[in-house]
């Protein structure tokens, strides 16, 4: 028997859209939560107490970067999602051979050589979350009198006094919540005071991706190839996490050969 037909007005069930009403939707979506985000920015301005010309400033300069924003969010969309943190503990166990040895075709790999971060070097370490670039930091804090970090969420390290750890709250430049993010001018100049002070400083960096976002690409390189020079000169070293999935394969070229070596 044929399919009785659908009556007018009918509530379509999940999934029977049409193609078009379904693009449709989805534009819907993206275009009122861009709306709410821009309210809130212009809100968080004016809270502040901006005068009408200061919020014309900082209103062009967002508009200026728009563009550079909605292609890192599509590249950040497209990107193949990352795996939770307990994603490994359900993978299946390694064959072994009867007697308990490894498997002939999954031998275990050796675990990754120390790395060893002396006065004057930089490093990118690439991977998706701040794993290994954590390991070598820990390993190499000891190695100078103060640890930097520039960090949406600052890892602990329980090997250094609080005296010699410094945090520089990179989301947010000021007091309150409403603190606007701190700009790659104002950070440097905190970096600099830190790394020029005596036997320099070991800085971690686990927020470019951040700094590119609310900033742009260019002048997030720029602030790297400063610091890349900077901790040269100083007798310091430079330590930075970054997931690679965020630039496409011409800017990450570019970013890794700011520094002396990559991971």
């Amino acid at each position: 028997m044929s399919a009785p037909p659908r009556r007018e007005g009918a509530v379509r069930p999940p999934g029977d859209d049409p193609p078009d009403e379904g693009f449709a939707r989805t534009y819907a979506a993206g275009y009122e939560e861009g709306v709410r985000s821009a309210l809130r920015e212009v809100l968080g301005h004016a809270s502040r107490g901006h005068t009408t010309a200061e919020l014309r400033m900082l209103i062009e300069s967002r508009l200026a970067r728009l563009s550079e924003e909605v292609e890192l969010k599509r590249r950040s969309l497209l990107a193949p999602p990352r795996q939770p943190a307990w994603a490994a503990l359900l993978r299946p166990p390694t064959p072994v051979r009867p007697w308990g040895g490894p498997s002939a075709t999954e031998a275990p790999a050796p675990p990754p050589a120390p790395l060893h971060l002396g006065a004057g070097t930089s490093c990118l370490v690439k991977e998706e979350r701040p794993v290994r670039a954590v390991e070598a930091l820990r390993e190499n804090a000891k190695r100078f009198p103060r640890v930097v970090l520039v960090s949406l969420h600052p890892p602990d390290l329980p090997e250094v006094p609080p005296d010699q750890r410094i945090v520089i709250a990179v989301a947010g430049g000021g007091e309150g919540p409403n603190a606007a993010p701190m700009a790659p001018g104002e950070m440097g100049g905190r970096l600099r005071e830190q790394t020029q002070a005596p036997g320099g400083a070991l800085i971690y960096i686990d927020a470019l991706e951040f700094l590119a976002t609310e900033h742009s690409f260019e002048l997030t390189l720029r602030f790297v190839h400063w610091l890349v020079n900077q901790v040269g000169e100083s007798g310091s070293a430079l330590l930075v996490s970054f997931d690679p999935r965020v630039l496409d394969v011409k800017d990450m070229s570019r970013l890794e050969r700011a520094f002396q070596s990559v991971l």
